[in-house]
């Protein structure tokens, strides 16, 4: 790259990296306010409505600094690869501490931070032949995830009886199904990847 290709690089130091950076330092302050609330909230209602909330504006931020850095040109490579991570911290949290509190099953976790780690693992093992971009399918899955989470996350059980987490289940249930199926789908594209970047460099 030449210095004048450098110079129009934009720098890490930007608003959507900050925003990244801020949804890492939330996790501890969620995990908190989640375990301190209790199975279904019902040791502690407000803290189970602050995690709910914490979670809730951490998300937020994570469609804010993408459309921050396309609309004003600010990706970066750090930004492709911090920002999942800190996706992946944040969602990973909420499954371990639900997993710990009784109200989902530790399968289902195991499954998803498995394959969620597993693939930001790969990420790097190829980032010499090129960055992986989310795709489509990725990003369903988010939402997928974000939306089975926050309905478990809603501290209305002692209030609207126990069929309330059923909705996050099946939510759940579409989040797994999508989460394992992009999964693959990022093995395929990593080898793909790395394909095409040896023989691009001449190497058989």
């Amino acid at each position: 790259m030449s210095p004048a290709q450098d110079q129009h690089r934009p720098s890490n130091l930007n608003l959507p990296n900050s925003l990244t950076a801020l949804r890492i330092l939330l996790v501890p302050l969620f995990v908190w306010f989640l375990w301190a609330g209790g199975p279904w909230g019902e040791d502690a209602l407000g803290m189970r409505w602050a995690a709910f909330a914490v979670f809730a504006a951490a998300m937020i931020t994570d469609k804010l600094d993408g459309d921050i850095a396309r609309a004003r040109g600010l990706i970066t490579s750090f930004g492709k690869i911090a920002d999942p991570i800190a996706d992946k911290l944040l969602t990973g949290a909420a499954f371990v501490v639900l997993s710990m509190l009784g109200e989902l099953w530790w399968w289902v976790t195991v499954v998803i931070l498995v394959r969620e780690w597993g693939i930001t693992v790969l990420r790097f093992v190829v980032i010499r032949y090129g960055v992986m971009a989310a795709s489509r399918g990725g990003k369903l899955k988010t939402v997928l995830q974000t939306v089975a989470l926050l309905l478990l996350l809603l501290p209305l059980v002692p209030l609207v009886g126990g069929w309330w987490p059923w909705l996050g289940w099946t939510a759940m249930a579409a989040a797994l199904v999508v989460t394992v199926v992009t999964g693959v789908d990022y093995v395929v594209k990593a080898l793909q990847l790395r394909r095409d970047a040896l023989a691009g460099r001449g190497t058989p």
